[in-house]
């Protein structure tokens, strides 16, 4: 399968990639399917797809939980090297275009102690809804990878 065909599929279509990576044929190893899982796993248990109900957890911590994203799809690239390289061009992809924004942002907020500000926090859990979103798609496109049962709906939203 075309690769443009995945990110159709998982309503991942707003992120821009070279036109003849989207064209190539796409399929993913078992290095790559190793890696998804173990993304997927992290994925799932984290703020970066589950609800942060307005009266609950943390701005600060949700935000290194998303943070950690990079150092563990690193960490999965460099255990699962060369082997893996289906999976790089869909995870370099959506750290720099979906999570990348988010956390440039609001680092840079927290730095500045906005966090203290309500309707900072506020904007934040907005903003991280959105990222939920995207996130969510991406662990359902992870699952597919992975030839798991997708787990992702398995607690409701709040």
């Amino acid at each position: 399968m075309e690769l443009r065909k995945w990110f159709e599929n998982w309503d991942l279509t707003k992120l821009k990639i070279k036109a003849g990576v989207l064209e190539a044929e796409w399929e993913p190893q078992e290095k790559d399917r190793e890696a998804a899982w173990e993304l997927y796993v992290e994925l799932l248990t984290r703020v970066a797809t589950q609800p942060l109900p307005s009266r609950h957890g943390d701005e600060k911590v949700a935000l290194v939980s998303v943070y950690s994203l990079f150092e563990i799809t690193r960490e999965i690239l460099r255990r699962k090297g060369r082997d893996c390289i289906e999976f790089a061009k869909i995870a370099i992809v959506v750290l720099n275009q979906i999570v990348r924004p988010f956390t440039a942002k609001w680092h840079r907020v927290e730095l500045e102690g906005g966090f203290s500000n309500v309707a900072t926090r506020s904007e934040f859990r907005t903003d991280l809804a959105s990222l939920q979103k995207d996130l969510r798609n991406y662990t359902r496109l992870l699952a597919d990878i992975a030839q798991v049962e997708d787990l992702t709906e398995l607690s409701p939203d709040d």
